[in-house]
């Protein structure tokens, strides 16, 4: 299936096809007919599945520029609204279609005006309502999309958003996104949906095949020099890093770019001006590294991550697959990295587990496997490298005393004269070890051991 069998309009297309989009993800397939049939719809999907253009595609195709405010689109934060509003603007391009982003920390007069001028409002919660009871805005949108629902639960927001919903036509296309559906989602989709089809993506669906998942082991105080030794092997073009805690991102930053990398971080206590810089600079290619926590990256949309790593393991399997999201997008090959501890074998299980993919044990290149790589590298360089017109003039003039083997020699000498591996040779758990860890984590976990109790009664009784 591509997305030409949807039937979208041509200018849709043509945006899709210059997104490098080519097969419509699982949550698309299912979800944009049933939208564009005009259901509301509840969709169990987590973060980097292809949401935004699940909902975004079949509401840009059916509003018109011309009618004012058609579309509302409710996230939890700052940076999710900016970047669904990214995501809206290039698929709309060509159909002069506007959308824009409410949320606090920006000026009223400034968003208000950018709403008169709107088909699409993208807008958290808090600033949305505030808007809405002051009477500064008055909106009828005909499609009104939640997006990550859950989130916006666990941050405080069931009482905005059921204020919000009073102030909306009751004639409306309603779309619920959630990662889970708890209790109270339930409820709520209850209370805003009429006769919601669903569509939920299973286990296997939720991590992007195109991601290849790997981990290291390692001693506590083998993290720094893993994460170095890392890098050195793996020489990201675009990589996140994940800590758990915002001093966490701050020391790994300054220990980063003390050793030479271009690297920045993001977390909760930096003020929205700094954030939004951070990941301007980030989707520009001008920065390296982005160290991030897991709330300051919700919903981070960047084209080209290679790679994300996990310097400390996430508390759960949703953060999890949150974090490895943001690769392996848009059909490209992504890597995720988890740096582990013994400590930390039975989490690592229990996201593998509820996961349902294949998280692949490595071990830690050795000094000699990191040059041998570079000198590959610098191999395909020199092979690739187009021969400028100054080459020539230096090559002539270093023939009156140079033979051409030396010459080479010391070009290549030249260009490999940085490549000094840092750290031990040896970093880490081998094969052997990694497995007899494994083996003890998982004989140490009470569910496992009730588990294998179940299945020695059931043996008995059979």
């Amino acid at each position: 299936m591509n997305f030409l069998d949807f039937n979208l309009k041509d200018e849709l297309n043509l945006a899709i096809k210059e997104a490098g989009f080519k097969e419509p993800s699982p949550i698309q397939k299912e979800a944009i007919p049933l939208i564009l049939d005009g259901n509301d719809l509840i969709g169990q999907a987590h973060t980097g599945t292809g949401k935004t253009a699940a909902f975004g595609l079949p509401i840009l195709d059916k509003i018109d520029p011309k009618n004012g405010v058609e579309a509302l689109v409710i996230v939890p934060t700052r940076e999710l609204a900016t970047q669904v509003s990214d995501e809206i603007y290039r698929f709309g391009k060509y159909l002069n279609i506007k959308s824009a982003t409410v949320y606090g920390g920006s000026s009223y007069s400034r968003q208000i005006e950018h709403i008169k001028k709107a088909s699409i409002v993208v807008a958290t919660p808090g600033r949305l309502l505030d808007l809405l009871e002051n009477k500064k805005i008055s909106i009828k949108p005909k499609f009104v999309v939640l997006d990550e629902a859950d989130e916006m639960l666990d941050m405080g927001f069931l009482e905005d958003i059921q204020k919000i919903f009073a102030y909306l036509p009751k004639e409306r296309q309603t779309l619920l996104f959630s990662a889970t559906m708890s209790k109270e989602i339930k409820e709520l989709a209850q209370k805003i949906l009429k006769d919601p089809k669903s569509v939920s993506i299973t286990k296997s669906e939720v991590t992007n095949s195109n991601i290849n998942q790997q981990f290291y082991v390692v001693e506590e105080n083998e993290r720094d020099d893993a994460l170095i030794r890392l890098l050195d092997f793996k020489d990201p073009q675009k990589a996140i890093i994940f800590c758990r805690m915002k001093k966490e991102v701050d020391r790994l930053r300054d220990f980063l770019n003390a050793q030479g990398y271009n690297t920045k971080g993001l977390h909760g206590d930096m003020d929205q001006r700094e954030r939004e810089a951070v990941i301007r600079s980030f989707k520009k290619g001008s920065l390296e590294l982005l160290i991030a926590t897991d709330v300051a990256a919700r919903g981070l949309d960047v084209e080209g991550v290679t790679h994300v790593i996990n310097y400390h393991l996430p508390f759960d399997s949703a953060s999890y697959v949150h974090r490895i999201g943001r690769t392996g997008r848009a059909g490209k090959d992504g890597e995720a990295i988890s740096i582990v501890t013994p400590s930390e074998f039975r989490a690592l299980w229990r996201i593998q587990k509820s996961i349902g993919s294949q998280i692949q044990s490595k071990v830690l290149p050795r000094i000699e496997d990191v040059l041998e790589k570079r000198e590959s590298t610098l191999e395909k360089s020199i092979q690739t490298q187009n021969i400028l017109p100054q080459a020539i003039n230096i090559l002539e003039k270093l023939k009156k005393d140079l033979d051409l083997e030396t010459i080479a020699l010391k070009v290549i000498s030249l260009l490999a004269e940085d490549e000094k591996v840092k750290g031990a040779d040896i970093i880490g758990k081998d094969q052997k070890e990694i497995k007899k860890l494994f083996q003890k984590a998982l004989k140490r976990d009470p569910k496992q051991k009730r588990g294998r109790s179940r299945r020695k009664r059931s043996r008995k009784r059979s």
